[in-house]
């Protein structure tokens, strides 16, 4: 280790030109849209022997990730020392709870007046390293504010690591354990520090909508200028949905409205809302309830028990309201409802709900014209901070004679009282904000949940269980009974799915199989309505052998494209939405990952249920393009799948009636296969200016390109020719070609050198049959709208993932050589370099050449064998002046085709000799490869870490 270090330390400190060590060269830390302080703490913890911490402040809102870490390195036997203190009463009490209750953790605390220290030290083999800065140990500092932190890594008789771990031993020495009579004396004592609070006096704020709410006031103002009559909003729980339905019935100004609800509590709290935002008259303002009919009123709130009865329908004249908003808007396909929409006939419906997916499977998009107007989803309603962030934490769950949980557990298992001791510690070590738990439990069977409240409650920790065959008076008492604090957990099966408020839920405990991303988000959302004092909610999911577990972090990072790639970094790498993180445990982690080794997330099975799901939300065939904009799933998901040539095949077996010429098929198949996964604009371009122009000039074409950022030189203009005149594809490839498989004939033509125009029959095939030009209209827009995620003055978009044939592509190369290039191919002036870091067996050729990152920035690279320094591939890699050298990696075999983008890198050249590899020593040369961007923490672990 001492070379890198040194190596880092001259690059850091001295000459950045010095070739470094990324890992371990001086680093300023911050908190970025990609990374974050946290992150490189994680990595350190992770791979650290031991640590030592000198943090003022500590907050209870980082403790939930931090311990999830803590429990993976007290497997390892890895433990720490954290000092903090009591300085300006800045630390909770509860914070120094919190912190007891992590085993491998020393927890001193400082004597020192005004320790106001922020440092952390991490001891590993033989070196050092600390960062210190602005970041106390909080969530904001780590996550979100505007800091700086400064990394160095140093051996331990460096001047600076033995001036850090000096000043650490001396805090160490002042400073006393936590115990808990330190802790009682300090909790006697303790004043929460007072924020400046707003004049006594100060007028309530005029209650305004945010950006969200003004989208969706905007698209029903669209709606009902459009002649609509009815219109869907979807938004979270929490949300504040009725002050959005109150914003949209102020804009209306109605002659009389109704607001309908199926329970009266709910329709007086917004009988409330609605006035604080409309105001007037508050005797305009009504009940119709069991207890209450006040018919007269211009606001009326409505419950549908009482509306729906027949004598007081027929009383009503059809017209009386001419504005009709329903709440809980998944409910009206229920006959009660279906008679009131029979009955009136205002001049608009609004449907409001948090949940328009129903098990059932009818149809609540049909109720209202299949209009939805907008959507506030989750992770929108988290990052614009309308929601009580989370922190959830996957765990494994118990195993019951060496056997984990799953579908098939006997409820003698699940009730081991082993297992139940074990649930109860992980609530405790995880906790909660506020003064109690106040928790609710999701199991899967009822008597599961009643006799787990038993057993919580004989554990003193009382509970209740709840079914579907308690009473509603029932179910509002026990509500109640755990907001008031006189028990801890209600534990329930899917009673508290959707539909019931308990803002004051500070733990949310899934001791289930996630059998479906509906319910999976319904039950986490139970606990994210803002509540007084609650700054977040404790998500604890117990993870055991399930065959569904692979929803878990698709469904958390609202993740739409499928890919295993993708689902296989959330399963291992920390989540984050705004300041709520997504955490598992090495264990749970491994169970996920499991579980993915086990599904085609891709499958025509998977696809069909998505388009059916999304086709019920439309009322109409969806195009690739409604995927992007509402689905679940991503379009690159139908051109990447092997078994479908376009969308328009995949519509022939939903059985829908798609007719399409063999040459419309070829055609379509290209784009979709070709040019859909938007990685470069410029086909997509010109094909887009064709559909609506019989021809473009080329300074139209450029013009365009510059329009939408994308960079143009005659390499490029060249490639396009190449790949829409399909030369780029003759190739062969077994018994025929690529070329020949989309038709064989060009899609554009150049008349002459300075205009494009569409080759006659796809011209013809566009005029005169409307299908097909819906879907090649479809695939080129959807193209330009995944195109969005990549940076169109590059070839390349750092940390994006490429496969062999997109970088022929995209070094504007005229053929498609991507199947016989496997590891790299020097070029004239550009040369792509795919690494495998991970290969599974070592009869796989590249195995032998042990390629590593060894710094986080460079890498020890091979060419193939027999190679020698004076090959001719070998020279022109080695002397072609300013040849780019292009680095693509891959941890396995195993994650499909596609090679993440980790930018250009240089050869040291000090580093180049020739080697003999493999048993049977074949010559080859090797070179270190510097890359040119050194990698965020994230995508290192991603890569490079077991």
């Amino acid at each position: 280790m001492n070379e890198p270090l040194q190596d880092a330390i001259l690059s850091g400190l001295y000459d950045s030109t010095y070739p470094g060590h990324e890992l371990l060269s001086p680093k300023l830390l911050q908190n970025m849209k990609d990374d974050n302080i946290w992150l490189t703490l994680r990595q350190e913890l992770l791979s650290c022997q031991s640590f030592t911490w000198a943090i003022a402040f500590v907050t209870q809102d980082m403790l939930v990730p931090f311990k999830v870490v803590m429990a993976d390195l007290a497997r390892q036997k890895v433990a720490g020392t954290l000092i903090t203190g009591n300085y300006l009463a800045f630390n909770d009490p509860k914070v120094f709870h919190e912190l007891l209750k992590i085993p491998n953790l020393n927890v001193r605390i400082a004597q020192k007046d005004g320790f106001h220290a922020k440092g952390y030290l991490f001891e590993h083999e033989d070196w050092q390293t600390i960062v210190i800065g602005s970041a106390n140990f909080t969530r904001s500092a780590l996550l979100r504010n505007y800091e700086w932190a400064l990394k160095v890594s140093s051996r331990e008789n460096g001047a600076l690591t033995q001036q850090v771990a000096s000043q650490l031993q001396e805090l160490s020495k002042d400073s006393q354990p936590l115990t808990l009579d330190w802790l009682k004396e300090y909790e006697s004592g303790w004043v929460r520090p007072q924020v400046q609070a707003r004049p006594r006096q100060a007028p309530a704020p005029e209650i305004t909508p945010n950006q969200m709410q003004k989208a969706a006031l905007k698209e029903l103002q669209g709606l009902r200028e459009a002649g609509q009559e009815r219109g869907l909003i979807v938004s979270a729980t929490g949300t504040g949905k009725t002050y959005l339905g109150a914003f949209a019935v102020k804009d209306f100004k109605p002659r009389k409205f109704l607001y309908l609800v199926h329970r009266e509590q709910v329709a007086k709290k917004a009988l409330a809302s609605f006035y604080r935002v409309i105001g007037g008259d508050r005797r305009d303002y009504g009940l119709l309830t069991g207890h209450k009919h006040e018919l007269q009123c211009k606001y009326l709130f409505a419950t549908v028990q009482t509306l729906s009865q027949d004598d007081l329908l027929a009383s009503l004249a059809a017209t009386e309201f001419d504005y009709i908003l329903i709440d809980e808007a998944h409910r009206a396909v229920a006959p009660s409802y279906q008679n009131i929409f029979a009955k009136f006939k205002p001049a608009f419906w609004l449907g409001m709900t948090a949940t328009p997916e129903r098990m059932d499977d009818q149809d609540v998009y049909r109720l209202f014209d299949y209009h939805l107007a907008y959507e506030i989803r989750l992770r929108g309603a988290l990052e614009e901070k309308m929601l009580a962030p989370f922190h959830y934490v996957g765990v494994e769950d118990y195993e019951v004679d060496g056997q984990s949980i799953d579908e098939t557990t006997n409820l003698r298992n699940l009730l081991n009282p082993e297992r139940v001791d074990y649930v109860l510690q992980q609530l405790d070590y995880y906790g909660y904000c506020g003064d109690c738990a106040k928790g609710l439990v999701f199991c899967s069977r009822q008597a599961e949940a009643r006799e787990l409240a038993r057993l919580f409650s004989a554990r003193q920790h009382p509970a209740v269980a709840l079914t579907n065959e308690d009473s509603e008076n029932r179910r509002a008492q026990v509500v109640d009974q755990l907001e008031q604090g006189k028990i801890e957990y209600i534990i329930t099966v899917d009673l508290f799915n959707e539909g019931v408020d308990i803002p004051a839920l500070n733990q949310i405990i899934m001791l289930r199989n996630t059998q479906s991303s509906i319910v999976f988000i319904q039950q986490l959302g139970r606990g994210l309505r803002k509540y007084p004092g609650k700054d977040y909610v404790t998500i604890i999911d117990f993870i055991g052998n399930y065959k569904n577990n692979y929803l878990i972090p698709i469904t958390l990072n609202q993740d739409p494209s499928r890919s295993i790639d993708r689902a296989r970094a959330e399963s291992k790498l920390p989540g984050f939405i705004d300041v709520s993180t997504i955490n598992f445990s090495q264990v749970a982690s491994e169970k996920i990952l499991a579980s993915l080794d086990r599904i085609k997330l891709d499958s025509i099975k998977e696809l069909r249920q998505s388009y059916f799901d999304l086709k019920k939300k439309l009322g109409r065939i969806p195009l690739l393009l409604d995927f992007d904009r509402y689905g679940s799933t991503s379009p690159t998901v139908f051109a990447n799948n092997q078994s479908l040539e376009n969308y328009g095949q995949f519509l022939v077996k939903m059985d829908e009636q798609v007719q399409l010429s063999r040459a419309e098929n070829a055609v379509l198949s290209f784009v979709t296969k070709e040019l859909l996964n938007g990685k470069r604009p410029h086909e997509l371009v010109l094909l887009h200016l064709l559909l609506t122009q019989d021809k473009v000039s080329q300074n139209e074409f450029e013009q365009a390109l510059h329009n939408c950022g994308a960079y143009v030189d005659a390499a490029v203009l060249n490639s396009v020719d190449a790949i829409l005149s399909l030369s780029f594809f003759d190739i062969k490839q077994g018994k025929t070609t690529k070329k020949a498989q989309y038709g064989n004939q060009a899609l554009v033509e150049r008349p002459d050198l300075f205009t494009y125009k569409l080759n006659p029959q796809l011209a013809r095939s566009l005029r005169e049959h409307d299908a097909f030009k819906r879907l090649f209209n479809d695939a080129v827009e959807t193209g330009l709208a995944l195109n969005r995620e990549y940076d169109n003055q590059q070839q390349f978009t750092l940390y994006q993932q490429y496969d062999r044939k997109d970088v022929c592509r995209l070094l504007n190369w005229p053929k498609d050589v991507s199947a016989p290039m496997y590891g790299y191919r020097v070029g004239k002036g550009e040369t792509p370099i795919f690494i495998i870091y991970r290969n599974e067996t070592k009869q796989q050729r590249s195995a032998l050449y042990h390629n590593t990152l060894e710094d986080g920035r460079s890498l020890r690279w091979y060419t193939r064998t027999p190679r020698h320094l004076q090959s001719d591939e070998v020279q022109r890699l080695l002397t072609t002046p300013q040849m780019k050298l292009h680095i693509l990696v891959k941890q396995s075999d195993a994650v499909g085709k596609q090679f993440f983008y980790l930018g250009q890198a240089d050869i040291l050249q000090e580093t180049v000799r020739e080697e003999e590899l493999g048993p049977k020593k074949k010559a080859a040369v090797g070179m270190d490869l510097l890359l040119r961007h050194p990698l965020p923490a994230k995508m290192y672990e991603l890569l490079f870490v077991e």
